[in-house]
């Protein structure tokens, strides 16, 4: 069996192919780059490099393959547009199955990156293509730009409040769940919330790291405009749609549940203290 992996070069898209290479298919991996090309075909993996947005390339990139996971570049304003190409473009080629990376809460209209992810969702429903949605909260590795001050100075700073509640899924276990809905049978037209804790508020999290480095952690917010003014390296959509996205964990939190995930897995998925074992072992 061979899979198009759309958005492959990003942490996601890898640790996706890791995953089904383990289960023995083979993966075509679409990059934007010759880059990141020559990184996944040093690994022995079939690579396409070029814009998603270019109709002229999907023909080539989807001859010959069986199913399609797709993933959209991180903070992408075109979403909806790629999605809609990559749909149109596995319809059109016959492709067995679509699986879609979408997120935790797609019908959030006030993050904007949720909702677009909904309207790629809504016209999935009405391609024909049989289906699977995975929606994966927000991943543990995001803690990684927070390790070394967590470390060093005993603080893990966020752009919202430390009360916000967020439910933390480690990577590795999505991966593993995207793997299953691609190869194994059962799971047409499903989908999936993907969650590896409750809600943690920051202080859950803080605490966390303090019991594995034996020392006090604390948690605080840094203000969101002097994020926006740490955050020049983003694009200006990526910038405000951040804002929004801190603005709405603050207010609200992001609230999932991991028994669809532990089901999917046959097994607890990863905690946040088995995540934080595993960094410090490797640092």
């Amino acid at each position: 069996m061979k899979i198009l992996v759309t958005g492959a070069g990003g942490k996601t898209g890898r640790h996706v192919i890791e995953a089904i290479l383990a289960r023995g298919a083979r993966v075509r991996a679409w990059v934007r780059t010759s880059a990141h090309a020559e990184a996944l075909a040093r690994a022995g993996v079939e690579t396409i490099a070029g814009d998603m947005l270019d109709p002229a390339l999907w023909p080539d990139a989807l001859a010959g393959v069986d199913a399609v996971y797709h993933i959209a570049p991180n903070m992408f304003p075109r979403e909806f547009d790629l999605g809609r190409m990559a749909i149109d473009a596995a319809s059109q080629a016959g492709v067995g199955r679509f699986v879609y990376h979408s997120v935790l809460h797609p019908q959030t209209e006030a993050m904007p990156h949720h909702w677009w992810k909904l309207r790629v969702e809504e016209h999935l429903f009405t391609s024909g293509l049989t289906f699977t949605i995975l929606q994966p909260t927000a991943y543990m590795q995001n803690l990684l730009a927070q390790w070394p001050t967590i470390r060093d100075e005993g603080v893990l700073r966020q752009p919202y409040a430390p009360g916000a509640r967020i439910s933390l899924v480690d990577l590795r276990d999505v991966a593993e769940a995207a793997a299953i809905a691609l190869l194994d049978p059962g799971h047409d037209f499903a989908i999936y919330e993907l969650a590896g804790t409750p809600p943690l508020s920051q202080h859950d999290v803080a605490a966390a790291f303090a019991h594995a480095l034996g020392r006090p952690v604390r948690a605080e917010a840094i203000p969101r405009d002097e994020w926006a003014q740490r955050a020049s390296g983003l694009s200006e959509y990526a910038r405000e749609t951040l804002l929004k996205m801190f603005e709405y964990y603050e207010a609200y939190g992001l609230a999932g549940n991991p028994r669809v995930l532990g089901w999917l897995l046959s097994r607890p998925p990863r905690s946040l203290k088995a995540w934080i074992a595993d960094l410090m072992a490797q640092s």
